[in-house]
């Protein structure tokens, strides 16, 4: 017990105090668990970790005795433990050691269509393996593994797969769509794909409707609605039939030193998704995962600005994401605001993006008050940090023979579902390898605005794009790259401060200057000696539109 007592009570508080990472600014402060003694074991309400009994039954007996006595440890012992889903409650630490497995059966009928959020709206889903609502106090910990079966679930395109493993998915069962190229696990996940916004709660509709393509509707791993002092610690969560965590309108929420793996083929196969929460710490865990590795969200469109519930208060470090469509994200499900933010100390290794802040008309929103810093980036497969108010629900990485339209831009009039991005504070970044440095990209009737960035050395293809923004103050960026023709664009953008900026010498062009309503670009501290041509002006720019001083 004593071992667990320190996973339990052993925890700092993070208090009100400013770091040097970011002078001047009282970090979040983070309420931690705390867990009597008493301990109840899986094993004594008759569960069998043999990989072939059904434990459903046994463990929520276990928890639910557990939180009725006043709370403590209900403890998974070394085994296979498989089970259907799972109901946490108030004051229960769920414990597993090392050599322990929960294992979430491949049985769809365990699994009934609840009512929920999926992607920041109202929802029917199948019941998560985990789940827990109106809870306070509770955790999972330990160092064992929590397994959801995900395969069982998931679609999956062929271009994501070898040939061998589309073969095996292909003889394995399953339907495959019109074209040849998904493959759907069941006749009832293929119906749901060819269903109009499946799942969603609106219309009248109501979860008997969805029995059709129950199948479709794949849960996520750990679902905590509305709880209140939430640690999950040490443990590997992994496979998860969607999203692998998801703490939604939580408060004070730890997550510290697990492990969340899923295949890089997983579709929605996101980290964590922290979604209209108030005070959370992320740190020293790693994620190597199908989608977004580290996600804040707040709703989506008109629900998620009904809501009106921001992710605030957050701190994420120390954090290591392998493969990931972005290492650290907001959005596109940011209706209900973010702001309050504060990541520094992590490693982005192959993730498709860096850092990813992404929105699109119709979200609404306003994203604010960001700081990120001491950021390491590696093999980055597109943009290192990406700005983009045009988010198109595709993979950031363009697959071959893939072909993609830019969008079509016009200005339309500002409403309560345009979304704003603004104020934002980048420092100390390196990245060793990306198809695109830094790309922003606002809307002509929102421009992106108030960002700040500092001490940046990125090695990529591409260098700098910048369009539709207000604002933007670059300081000590060294490019290295390949593509140099230009090394910088800036396009309809206004107020862009460039100061000490390195660069391939012999670059063929150092900015290619564009549009009509971009003015106040300056320059300084930048050599312009050794390139080839300064600037090059397009669509209505003229000389005017920038100063090098």
């Amino acid at each position: 017990m004593n071992k667990i007592l320190k996973l339990s009570f052993g925890l700092l508080a993070i208090g009100n105090c400013a770091l040097a990472q970011f002078p001047g600014i009282n970090l979040p402060k983070v309420k931690q668990v705390g867990f009597k003694t008493d301990t109840f074991n899986i094993k004594q309400y008759n569960a069998k970790g043999d990989g072939i009994t059904l434990n459903t039954k046994s463990i929520n007996d276990a928890i639910t005795a557990c939180s009725t006595k006043g709370g403590g440890v209900v403890l998974v012992q070394g085994g296979v433990w498989l089970t259907g889903p799972i109901d946490l409650k108030s004051n229960v630490n769920l414990h597993l050691d090392r050599d322990a497995v929960l294992l979430f059966t491949k049985d769809f009928d365990q699994y009934p269509i609840v009512e929920g959020t999926y992607e920041g709206l109202p929802a029917g889903r199948c019941k998560s393996p985990i789940s827990g609502k109106d809870l306070q106090n509770i955790a999972i910990t330990g160092s064992g593994i929590i397994d959801g079966n995900g395969d069982a679930w998931r679609m999956v395109k062929k271009d994501k797969l070898s040939e061998n493993q589309w073969q095996d998915k292909v003889n394995s069962g399953g339907v495959l769509s019109a074209d040849k190229k998904t493959w759907y696990p069941t006749q009832k996940s293929f119906n749901g794909s060819q269903a109009t916004d499946p799942g969603v709660l609106k219309d009248g509709r109501t979860i008997k409707d969805f029995e059709v393509y129950k199948d479709f509707l794949r849960p996520n791993l750990v679902v905590l609605n509305n709880c209140k002092k939430v640690l999950l610690e040490g443990v590997t969560f992994q496979n998860s039939p969607a999203w692998n965590l998801h703490p939604f309108l939580c408060a004070d929420v730890t997550l510290r030193a697990v492990t969340v793996k899923n295949p890089w083929y997983a579709q929605n196969g996101d980290g964590i998704d922290l979604e209209s929460s108030t005070n959370a710490l992320i740190e020293n865990s790693t994620f190597d995962v199908g989608d977004d590795g580290i996600c804040i969200k707040s709703g989506r469109d008109e629900a998620g600005r009904k809501l009106g519930k921001p992710t605030e208060n957050v701190i994420v470090r120390n954090c290591v994401v392998y493969h990931a469509h972005g290492g650290f994200v907001i959005g596109s499900e940011m209706s209900g605001g973010a702001k309050n933010i504060f990541v520094y100390n992590c490693s982005f290794l192959g993730t498709d993006v860096g850092l990813r802040f992404k929105t699109a008309r119709g979200r609404g929103g306003v994203v604010e008050n960001i700081y990120v810093t001491n950021i390491n980036m590696k093999d980055i497969g597109a943009e290192a940090i990406l700005f983009d108010m045009y988010y198109m629900a595709k993979d950031p990485v363009v697959l071959a023979g893939e072909k993609r339209e830019a969008p079509k831009v016009e200005a339309l009039p500002v409403t309560e579902a345009t979304p704003k991005f603004t104020d934002f504070h980048v420092s100390n970044i390196v990245c060793n390898g990306a198809a695109t440095a830094l790309f922003i990209r606002g809307l002509p009737e929102m421009n992106i605005s108030g960002i700040y960035l500092n001490n940046l050395v990125i090695k990529a293809k591409k260098g700098v794009v910048c369009t539709e923004a207000t604002g933007v103050y670059i300081k000590n960026l060294q490019l290295i790259t390949e593509e140099t023709n230009p090394v910088i664009s800036i396009d309809n953008s206004q107020s862009i401060n460039l100061d000490n900026i390195t660069y391939n010498a012999n670059s063929n062009l150092l900015f290619r200057v564009s549009g009509s309503k971009t003015e106040n670009v300056a320059v300084s501290n930048t050599s312009t000696a050794a390139v080839k041509n300064k600037v090059e002006f397009k669509d209505g720019a003229t000389a005017k539109s920038i100063t090098i001083k």
